[in-house]
């Protein structure tokens, strides 16, 4: 059997719990939710919904680079909103970082998220697989 592949990158905010960035197994890598922390400083960024959206994508694409994909090779996202009347701005945010790649995406209104943040998102990707 395939063995998992633990995840664990600067590039994103390093997990604060009994959990990893990313497992990867089987050429798929599975991430936990990010939220809009900084990884250099661990600090929130405080912000508008776009600006949250912006800095989970770039901690995603960050897990995701050093799992062997990026954020063109995911196949699914979950986008949690503290509220879904944030839709249309993190949509737009959301649309710059995927471009032309459209993964399949569910969208829901979370009753409340880690640190208060407006938006956290989790992945599933294709990525090399080991060998």
């Amino acid at each position: 059997m395939e063995k998992s592949r633990v995840i664990q990158t600067a590039d994103a905010p390093a997990a604060i719990g009994p959990y990893s960035q990313a497992i990867v197994h089987g050429g798929i890598a599975y991430t936990a939710g990010q939220i809009a922390l900084d990884p250099a400083s661990g600090e929130l960024v405080d912000g508008s919904v776009a600006e949250q959206t912006e800095r989970v994508l770039r901690n995603l694409d960050g897990v995701l680079r050093v799992a062997g994909g990026s954020l063109a090779t995911v196949l699914k996202t979950t986008v949690y909103l503290r509220d879904m009347n944030d839709f249309a701005e993190m949509n737009e945010a959301y649309g710059r970082h995927f471009g032309d790649h459209r993964p399949a995406r569910t969208t829901l209104q979370a009753g409340r998220l880690p640190r208060d943040v407006a938006v956290e998102i989790d992945a599933i990707a294709a990525v090399a697989r080991d060998s």
